[in-house]
């Protein structure tokens, strides 16, 4: 599949849900795949993809990764049921695997912020944690806007993956985001 299309970092994959996707990543031009699927051509329900600022392979602090909530249920569509905490209890855990890692995670919030630029929360701008005080001021951020405890956090040094996925148009806020934090376990 890497022949197919070199841009292809990783795979993603949610038990019992339709989230089982490559996962990939342009450097060269911010949202690339946003309105491509994975031959580069276009396509509204774009690919999974991880955010151009981001290293999958370093790996940075906190890897952001993008998909459309699509209404046939594609893409990341199944993230949505993420804000209801049974759900969560019975899906606590997903695994992405890099083209040369495979990996587990943890889900350790949920949460929805605004996805319009100088409102909510801009958790996708942080990528690497400058020191101890930045990552633990991001991880109580996210603590505090989460939806409903899960009883799980992060420590400095762990490394994390972000989901990110746009909300129902109908639904506060406008241009809202749902998103998925997790930490690697294994």
């Amino acid at each position: 599949i890497y022949e197919m299309n070199n841009d292809l970092v990783g795979w993603i994959r949610f038990e019992d849900t339709r989230i089982d996707y490559p996962v990939v990543q342009s450097p060269y031009e911010k949202d690339y795949y946003l309105y491509r699927n994975f031959n580069k051509e276009y396509a509204k329900d774009g690919c999974i993809y991880v955010r151009e600022a981001c290293n999958v392979f370093t790996p940075s602090d906190n890897v952001v990764i993008y998909g459309h909530r699509m209404n046939s249920g594609a893409m990341f569509a199944d993230l949505m049921h993420y804000r209801d905490k049974t759900f969560w209890e019975s899906h606590q855990t997903f695994s992405f695997d890099t083209i040369y890692e495979r990996h587990t995670y943890q889900v350790i919030a949920v949460f929805v912020t605004s996805g319009n630029a100088g409102e909510g929360f801009a958790y996708h701008h942080f990528n690497d944690a400058g020191s101890q005080a930045e990552f633990d001021q991001f991880i109580s951020t996210v603590h505090s806007l989460q939806l409903y405890d899960t009883g799980h956090t992060a420590q400095y040094g762990d490394m994390l993956v972000t989901l990110s996925t746009c909300t129902p148009r109908h639904e506060q806020p406008s241009n809202g985001r749902l998103v998925v934090i997790a930490k690697r376990i294994s």
